[in-house]
């Protein structure tokens, strides 16, 4: 994201404090409808059809589709008598044909048949062809016809149909988004843009971790009934959910409800960090609710990604390249991109829209969209890693990757997460989060973290200690997942070596790397956004000089990972603080004492740009409910909802 002007805060002024609701009601209600989409009326255009309820007309018969026992006939000549389709987008172009009956018109041993469940056999590609359409089945790669006595079959040769508006139509299954009125588009009286800033989410996190450790995901081209179930390996009642039970639970063994589509009863849940909380359409609830900027990192961790047994034939390709994983969900973002704009009309239509610059984000947001941000979050970026005390990559390595990835469209950087690495020493975990992930550390580079007296004790890195205390942790320390993924799958057997460390605070001694200095003048130069965060603080204060000497804008802290000694010297250099977002009565704080930090500075030459990182979808637990008293029928005392 090159930047002219003060990073993101260029592109938004936050004008208030928000939470994030997620509308998690099921529609399963039976509706009416005619269209969703504007144009689908004419169903002018194969995108045009989306959401819309049509009747299919076999052009050369001038009949239309009724369906009679376990097939569909071509024998209607009015739409009246029609079967009633609503048409489900999968893709762009390509529709489920949902009926009356709430089932799908499908393939079944290479006949035109009903079927209960969405599928390849029930995914048609809808083409247009001279003034007509002709639609293709994605399983059996034949097209939609009509035999001599009118009954619909595949055959090589396509029939050519029209889609003709109708009512009746039974909507196919979707979450509700609950929400409603105009969405607030152009600038304020100085041409400035406004939102919300949602600077640190893993959207694509059911990607990460080999692909099986997170269950569910934000999107599935057959809606919630797919996108919103549980893992295979949980049932049942969740008793095999070792790792979900370890790092939500604290313990390997027990169960939980694996209900998630469509009561929801299980999951998702605030505490839950390997069930899907970012569907489609909870964001989308968010942006109509005033979200403006969407950062979406790119996550991966090799080492519990190899130690956790379960993998998908992806991460089986990959090998759990923390690398190759970034790549994959970067397509992910942009197949969610598409599947959005199926949802709405076609091409550059829908209201989520992944940008480059500051320019595009604006023209985004003038628009009353959602720019949303490629970021990247890894332990090891740019295959970057450190082994015996001796980086493994080159400066040639490292200019190729970051070109590479830059013009792959990420635009935010960490260049660290939970291990040490050749370009930084990370800072860590405190308490028993701490040995697990120092014990990760160890298997990923053959050292334990190297520890230390601060110069400073106010500013400092975790310790891994037998007791986790409150003033050992300055803000966001709770990255359960990979520490307790660790602890159920231990990477390596340590031979009984431990590390012995100073009673804290202590800081790590590994500072910014000649590599680190070179990585982060390669992200200057592609005008990219670099995130301190993870860093340990003698490394974010190295790493801050090198920005400062070049009076460098491109800084954000997007989820409390920096120390406060980083707060002001941000915030000067015209970057943005997005403190870890946790429950409501936390964060306000953080916004207090941050905005105190910032008004103490005697010049300040930029808006005062402030937003909020999720974290959600891989490391961190998101606040619970407000804990708001409700009558109880029953009992005097007040009751609270989960």
């Amino acid at each position: 994201m090159r930047l002219g002007c003060s990073l993101l805060v260029c592109v938004i002024v936050v004008l208030g404090l928000a939470t994030t609701a997620q509308a998690r009601e099921a529609d399963n209600a039976p509706t009416t409808q005619s269209s969703g989409v504007d144009s689908a009326a004419s169903a002018a255009t194969r995108y045009s059809l989306a959401n819309g309820c049509f009747g299919l007309r076999v052009v050369s018969r001038d009949r239309f589709v009724v369906k009679e026992a376990n097939s569909y006939q071509a024998s209607s000549a009015e739409v009246a008598a029609g079967e009633p389709f609503y048409m489900k987008a999968t893709r762009l172009g390509s529709y489920l044909l949902y009926d009356s009956d709430r089932q799908l018109l499908a393939v079944e041993n290479g006949r035109v048949v009903p079927a209960d469940r969405a599928s390849e056999a029930a995914d048609w590609e809808v083409r247009e062809s001279g003034g007509s359409f002709t639609l293709e089945n994605r399983q059996a790669g034949k097209s939609l016809a009509v035999n001599k006595p009118g009954r619909l079959v595949l055959a090589s040769d396509a029939a050519a149909f029209s889609f003709e508006e109708k009512t009746g139509c039974s909507a196919y299954p979707e979450i509700e988004v609950n929400a409603e009125g105009p969405v607030r588009t152009g600038t304020g009286p100085n041409g400035e843009v406004s939102g919300l800033v949602d600077a640190h989410m893993h959207h694509m996190a059911f990607e990460f971790l080999g692909g099986k450790a997170h269950c569910g995901r934000p999107w599935h081209p057959y809606g919630p009934p797919e996108a919103l179930i549980d893992c295979p390996d949980h049932q049942p009642n969740g008793a095999g959910a070792v790792l979900e039970n370890t790092v939500s639970y604290g313990n390997p063994v027990g169960t939980h409800d694996t209900d998630g589509w469509p009561t929801f009863e299980g999951w998702p849940h605030h505490a839950s960090l390997t069930h899907e909380q970012s569907y489609y359409k909870w964001i989308e609830r968010s942006w109509r609710g005033g979200l403006r900027v969407f950062v979406n990192l790119l996550v991966e961790n090799e080492v519990l990604c190899k130690a956790y047994p379960l993998k998908s034939e992806h991460a089986v390709r990959t090998g759990c390249n923390e690398m190759a994983s970034a790549r994959l969900q970067a397509e992910r973002m942009h197949e969610l991109q598409d599947y959005i704009d199926a949802q709405n009309g076609g091409p550059g239509k829908g209201w989520y829209r992944i940008v480059r610059t500051p320019a595009e984000a604006r023209q985004v947001i003038e628009q009353g969209k959602l720019a949303v941000v490629m970021g990247m979050e890894t332990s090891k970026p740019f295959n970057c890693g450190r082994f015996d005390d001796q980086p493994t990559c080159t400066k040639r390595e490292i200019a190729s990757e970051i070109d590479a990835f830059h013009r792959l469209g990420v635009s935010q950087l960490e260049l660290v997460n939970k291990f040490d690495n050749g370009f930084t020493g990370v800072a860590g975990d405190s308490g028993t989060t701490g040995a697990a992930t120092n014990t990760g550390n160890f298997a990923d580079t053959g050292e334990f973290w190297d520890l230390g007296r601060c110069q400073d004790p106010r500013f400092h890195d975790h310790t891994p200690t037998a007791v986790h205390t409150p003033d050992d942790d300055h803000g966001h320390n709770e990255d359960a997942l990979i520490a307790n993924g660790l602890r159920a799958f231990p990477p390596i057997d340590t031979g009984g070596k431990l590390p012995v460390y100073p009673p804290p605070p202590n800081c790590n001694q590994l500072r910014l790397s000649d590599l680190g200095r070179y990585a982060l003048d390669r992200i200057m130069a592609n005008g990219m956004v670099f995130d301190p965060d993870h860093m340990g603080v003698y490394a974010r204060q190295d790493s801050l000089t090198v920005l400062e000497k070049k009076r460098y804008p491109g800084i954000i802290s997007s989820h409390s990972w920096s120390t406060e000694d980083a707060v002001p010297r941000i915030y000067a250099l015209g970057g943005m603080v997005t403190p870890y977002a946790g429950n409501s009565e936390d964060f306000v704080e953080k916004w207090r004492r941050i905005r105190a930090i910032r008004a103490s500075q005697t010049r300040n030459e930029h808006y005062f740009g402030f937003g909020y990182g999720a974290d959600a979808n891989g490391f961190g637990s998101q606040g619970g409910r407000a804990m708001v008293p409700t009558p109880s029928p029953t009992r005097s005392a007040p009751t609270t909802a989960r």
